[in-house]
């Protein structure tokens, strides 16, 4: 039981979920939820690790919009 909710509540929301978004669209929600999970976890965890001056900043965002293209 995940809060109160057993396995009949768990199955009812499913299926609104699959009436609203369709079969199709939900493994793109799931891998959008999961990447936003996991970029949180990260963000929260992860000491920040910002440059000093602002020129080393724009320095490497220069750098690796240089390698994309």
């Amino acid at each position: 039981m995940i809060g109160g909710m057993g396995m009949p509540e768990l199955i009812v929301i499913l299926v609104i979920v699959l009436v609203i978004f369709g079969a199709g669209k939900l493994p793109e929600i799931g891998a959008g939820l999961g990447k936003g999970i996991k970029n949180f976890k990260k963000a929260t965890q992860d000491p920040l690790d910002l440059p000093e001056d602002k020129s080393e900043r724009i320095e490497s965002n220069s750098d690796s919009k240089e390698k994309t293209t």
